[in-house]
């Protein structure tokens, strides 16, 4: 098998949502004076490729670590909506998402959605703060489906406005998880759906969520 990295790096300085602390990397030993390197990381756990647990909205809801690890694996169906989210702003909503759907089996599997905004990941206005979301009727429409859970190229699924909480509202009060800043490689759009998916996340205890490494896993000779 192979693995397709849908991940987004961290560095310091590295593009993040604006609400959370800067990402700041410092060396704090290295080999000419300690002969061993370590780096101190600052940074939200909401960063970077991550996941969302219910907890992150929803008070008294599961944390990262309470939910099992093969929840986090599974087929997943990438929906390129890249061409109607071009324009800043764009809301992917119940008829973009029948739209690209089209029929194909929902329940059980796992909801990415390629907006294109992972390639112009940036400290720009238009990325931080006016991307393509999901809106909370894509939302419900996907919990009344049995998606078992939703990704995005940007770092929240439902953008930077008022529509964001009832997003993740939404998601996440239906026992749903959430995987943030993704990326995808050309390659994935030309794979056989439902693609393997997993994005396993560090056991943090009572985390309301965790840094992630997202992959599709292709079989040898795909």
């Amino acid at each position: 098998m192979r693995f397709i990295d849908l991940s987004q790096p961290l560095y310091d300085n590295a593009p993040n949502c604006p609400a959370h602390p800067a990402v700041r990397v410092e060396i704090i030993a290295d080999h000419d004076a300690d002969d061993w390197r370590m780096e101190l990381l600052t940074i939200a756990s909401h960063t970077g490729s991550h996941l969302d647990a219910p907890l992150h909205k929803i008070k008294g809801g599961r944390t990262i670590d309470q939910m099992p690890l093969e929840t986090f694996a599974g087929p997943a169906l990438v929906l390129d909506v890249r061409a109607e989210c071009v324009e800043e702003l764009s809301r992917i909503d119940q008829a973009m998402l029948e739209r690209h759907v089209s029929g194909r089996e929902v329940r059980g599997r796992i909801v990415l959605l390629a907006t294109g905004w992972g390639e112009r990941r940036a400290k720009t206005e238009a990325w931080l703060r006016r991307s393509a979301f999901l809106t909370p009727d894509g939302a419900r429409w996907l919990v009344e489906r049995g998606a078992r859970a939703v990704g995005i190229d940007h770092y929240s699924i439902g953008g930077a406005g008022p529509e964001n909480a009832p997003t993740h509202t939404v998601l996440l009060g239906a026992g749903m998880w959430v995987v943030e800043e993704l990326r995808f490689p050309e390659e994935v759009f030309a794979l056989p759906q439902p693609v393997q998916f997993m994005a396993l996340p560090i056991h943090f205890r009572g985390f309301s969520g965790a840094f992630c490494r997202p992959v599709i896993v292709v079989a040898e000779g795909v």
